[in-house]
């Protein structure tokens, strides 16, 4: 079994893990689910303060994990939206590593089977199991 690393920006992987490690950042992820955001609605969302909240939106911003955008009749206001493409690597890695287990797991039942059919074939019984006692 090969396990291929195909994530399209495995550099950037700790930095994403990293910045989703803070719950206030995942709130905001959350929250951006439902599109594109001011940050002040973030913040009220996330029970934060405006300040505290803009630099949870900064490291997210840095990672690439969200993006801002001005609102053409104001330019005041800005949008923040989740941008698709860290998430997808994010998802393409952890897709690999779920992979490898379940063929580990594959792999070991394969192997146990295996080996409880030729003792089975052999004539040997498999040792049975005793109740442990207690001890007084």
């Amino acid at each position: 079994m090969t396990m291929r690393m195909q994530n399209p920006a495995p550099e950037n992987l700790d930095l994403i893990l990293t910045a989703l490690g803070d719950p206030a950042r995942r709130r905001a992820v959350e929250f951006l689910k439902d599109g594109p955001r001011r940050a002040g609605e973030i913040a009220e969302a996330a029970g934060m303060s405006g300040p505290a909240m803009s630099r949870h939106l900064r490291v997210l911003r840095k990672t690439r994990l969200i993006a801002e955008e001005r609102v053409e009749e104001d330019a005041r206001i800005k949008l923040y939206r989740l941008e698709r493409a860290p998430f997808e690597a994010l998802s393409g890695w952890l897709a690999e590593v779920s992979a490898f287990w379940g063929d580990s797991l594959q792999a070991l039942k394969a192997h146990a089977e295996s080996v409880a059919q030729e003792e089975k074939g052999a004539g040997k019984a498999l040792p049975a199991r005793t109740a442990r006692r207690s001890r007084p």
